[in-house]
């Protein structure tokens, strides 16, 4: 069984569901919304910070699982 790695990053860019997050300086990684975000009807915004997890085999893809609140 894979472990999955968490972040936390910015929303830079939206399209059609699919999220571009910010999580260092130079790394960005394309996320899509987890099952339980989209359940809740959860809005996700440009500039918000989310908390994503990445699998550890391929860190270029993940999934959103929390929205951080300000």
């Amino acid at each position: 069984m894979s472990e999955k790695l968490e972040f936390e990053g910015e929303v830079v860019h939206s399209i059609k569901g699919y999220f571009h997050v910010k999580v260092s300086e130079n790394y960005i990684t394309l996320c899509t919304l987890s099952g339980k975000i989209r359940q809740n009807s959860v809005k996700i915004l440009v500039g918000d910070r989310v908390r994503i997890e990445v699998s550890e085999y391929d860190t270029t893809k993940g999934r959103i699982v929390y929205r951080i609140k300000r």
